[in-house]
């Protein structure tokens, strides 16, 4: 066998016998001296550690700024709840307050007239066919009956058309079938107050003569016959007024002075009790400056003295209510 024949074991055996003089010469090197043969590894391993260190950081980092994200998430929902329920709570609050101030003016009107008042609340609407009506939560079980008139804080409403055991239709002045007998304030000029129209919103004022001074912006009062309503409560506001030429009467156009449809609470004239409200509803403003057909405003508002406040909302009622045939085309 040739020595020099290339063989595993031999290569083996040569590199233990070199390594072995470097290994004990590196032990006999003092502690605190770098071990030469040891720094691989040790840079090797720092590598290593480094490299895990730094991974599993990472992955803390990410995993708690995930579960803050969920909480983050969680704590916002919770204020939106939060503010929600708030919110709802101040609207409760603000229809209490308008609610509140709605009643006190009711109270305040019914303490300051020697009307006898019976109050009620709308519950529906237009639930007659063929007439513009409101139903409120009264009827004959309440002592109600048929013809008596139908008045808000501000103004005419209507007069109850058909009552039943615990609720009554109210026939809006606006209804074609609806009369009020009215007069204009101001010259104190007569006429009868008419609906136009079954579903209208507008009113007009028949039989005026036409050499009366009628203005638009005129305030329209009742006229207190038959002592259904009380007498200088206001009605309409005129909106415009036409000189036929082959007509004795003036044709009137008016508007409301309160809004049908937004009345809540209202009070049944069991008793007008002859009252008379004279100028307590007198324009303040000049005449000169028309009144608008909105509702209530300050030139139809009544005097600081008068019992009704100026930003109430009133609701309309006739003198004698016509049966439907006598205005049937």
């Amino acid at each position: 066998m040739n020595f020099f024949n290339f063989d595993l074991k031999k290569l083996v055996m040569i590199g233990i016998v070199l390594a072995l003089p470097l290994i004990s010469i590196n032990m006999q090197q003092r502690p605190q001296e770098s071990n030469w043969l040891s720094k691989p590894f040790t840079l090797l391993g720092s590598a290593v550690s480094e490299t895990f260190y730094g991974f599993s950081h990472g992955v803390k980092d990410t995993t708690a700024m995930y579960v803050n994200l969920i909480n983050i998430k969680k704590h916002n929902e919770e204020l939106q709840s939060h503010n929600n329920e708030l919110e709802a709570r101040l609207e409760k609050m603000n229809e209490l307050l308008l609610e509140n101030d709605r009643l006190r003016g009711l109270l305040s009107f019914k303490d300051q007239t020697k009307m006898n008042l019976m109050a009620a609340q709308v519950i529906g609407r237009d639930l007659v066919i063929d007439h513009s009506t409101v139903t409120i939560n009264k009827g004959t079980a309440d002592g109600l009956k048929s013809g008596q008139a139908v008045i808000t804080t501000g103004g005419v409403l209507g007069y109850i058309f058909k009552p039943e055991p615990f609720t009554s239709h109210v026939m809006l002045i606006t209804d074609r079938y609806a009369v009020v007998d009215g007069i204009v304030q101001r010259t104190r000029a007569h006429g009868i107050v008419e609906g136009k129209s079954q579903y209208g919103s507008t009113l007009s004022l028949k039989y005026v003569e036409k050499t009366e001074d009628v203005k638009q912006g005129d305030l329209v009062v009742t006229g207190g016959l038959d002592n259904i309503f009380p007498k200088g409560f206001p009605v309409a506001v005129v909106e415009s007024v036409e000189k036929k030429t082959f007509s004795v009467s003036l044709k009137v156009d008016l508007r409301p002075v309160v809004d049908p449809y937004k009345v809540e609470e209202v009070f049944v004239v069991l008793s007008a009790a002859n009252e008379d409200f004279g100028d307590k509803y007198a324009p303040q403003a000049s005449t000169e400056t028309p009144i608008t057909a909105e509702g209530v405003t300050p030139a139809i508002a009544p005097a600081a003295q008068g019992p009704i406040p100026a930003t109430t909302p009133v609701a309309p009622a006739p003198a004698a209510p016509k049966k439907p045939e006598e205005k049937r085309p």
